[in-house]
């Protein structure tokens, strides 16, 4: 068979079913990888919240690392129950492993949750293990590059002018680059709350809330971005009301503002207001997003990556939101293999918006995390063209943030 050249390799690759084509007839019969998974493995990472890491290990020594989160917890034990349908298969067909695995668990919670969640991890580490095998960037088989630099906001949490070390912070945030920047603007401890369980917003309340953003707002460049997250606590009317005094910050979106089960308050709270409304992070699979659209609840959709059913999965929400011409914003909390996993999926798709950024409390953790060190620059990551996700762990600094009592991807 006349070998192929790179160029014309990637020329064939122009999605999916051209990226499928051309691994079948550019390397067979002779250089096509023949791999089997022979091992699947797990660690726990506490860093904001639990993160749940997977390696798939294989026959002729290549590992792929993938990441899960939030609904992480009881995960490992999930993966070591995937592990009997994965050992001896070849980790290359990974959307067929990953349908497989759903699909076996619809009586075992396989439509959402700590379910999806650990599937969406190793999944993340089948991508990785396939772009090392073929030796090309995960975004190339997501279906090619369409920018070269993902911009990233930063997550401040809660700040007011009065809390110990907020300015400092803030300083810290606009030192860093970033073009767009997060604040929460709910409360449990408020004392202008006069209910621990009711969450209606008191005018007390929404006042402190106003205080909140207007702090943010005027901390930084009008070129900066300000987005504001809720977190799904509120009661409708509560929802309304804050969409309807933040409209004149001009807010990149307004995070959640009422629980995500109920898509119709959802588009209550948007067909109200001028304020753009986001939501969509405890949402699972194509299924959990297909309402929001079709009923308009949401200006910009935020999945999480690492627990939404993994990488192909969410480009599949985001062509799903392209067709009604909605940004995809995802939400992300993980570490920088996690981060950088949602990189290549951001990368590949037309409608990304901006991704979140959630470490700055934990700033020496994450820049030790990966030996590539740090991978954010100015406010945005360069995507690798390194094979598979284009970062690898390191060790010592990751073993820092383990679970005690946890096994560290013991077999």
């Amino acid at each position: 068979m006349p070998r192929a050249s790179r160029r014309s390799f990637l020329g064939a690759a122009l999605g999916l079913p051209g990226l499928a084509a051309a691994i079948q007839t550019q390397t067979s019969p002779y250089r096509r990888p023949k791999l089997k998974i022979t091992d699947v493995r797990t660690a726990m990472i506490r860093a904001h919240g639990l993160q749940l890491h997977v390696r798939v290990y294989t026959d002729q020594g290549l590992v792929g690392h993938g990441e899960a989160t939030d609904a992480a917890a009881g995960g490992a034990p999930l993966v070591t129950g995937f592990r009997r349908g994965l050992i001896g298969q070849d980790p290359l067909n990974v959307d067929l492993l990953w349908e497989r695995l759903r699909t076996m668990g619809i009586f075992a919670g396989a439509q959402a949750g700590q379910y999806v969640a650990a599937l969406s991890g190793l999944e993340i580490a089948l991508w990785d293990l396939a772009g090392k095998a073929v030796g090309l960037p995960v975004y190339q088989l997501l279906g090619g590059k369409m920018r070269d630099r993902i911009r990233m906001y930063c997550d401040s949490q809660t700040n007011l002018p009065e809390n110990p070390g907020a300015k400092e912070k803030l300083q810290q945030i606009k030192d860093l680059g970033f073009t767009a920047i997060k604040t929460d603007i709910d409360d449990a401890r408020d004392p202008m709350r006069w209910d621990p369980v009711n969450w209606t917003a008191s005018n007390a309340e929404i006042d402190t809330m106003l205080r909140k953003v207007t702090f943010l707002r005027e901390s930084f460049d009008k070129r900066v971005d300000v987005a504001v997250d809720m977190h799904g606590r509120y009661d409708l009317g509560s929802a309304k009301r804050v969409a309807a005094a933040l409209e004149p910050f001009r807010l990149l979106f307004l995070e959640e503002p009422v629980p995500p089960e109920n898509i119709d308050a959802m588009r209550d709270v948007r067909e109200s207001t001028k304020t753009p409304i986001c939501c969509g992070e405890n949402l699972f699979l194509r299924h959990g997003f297909r309402e929001v659209l079709e009923k308009r609840a949401a200006d910009i959709i935020m999945p999480d990556i690492q627990k939404c059913g993994g990488l192909l999965e969410s480009r599949k929400i985001a062509d799903m939101a392209h067709t009604y011409y909605v940004p995809v914003a995802p939400h992300c909390v993980v570490s920088p293999i996690g981060t950088m996993a949602s990189c290549h999926v951001c990368a590949a798709i037309p409608n990304f918006l901006v991704l979140e950024w959630h470490w700055i409390q934990r700033l020496e953790v994450w820049r030790n995390f990966v030996t590539e060190g740090e991978i954010i620059e100015k406010g945005f990551i360069a995507v690798p063209d390194r094979p598979g996700l284009g970062v690898e762990m390191n060790e010592e600094a990751a073993r820092k943030a383990q679970v005690p009592g946890t096994s560290w991807f013991a077999a």
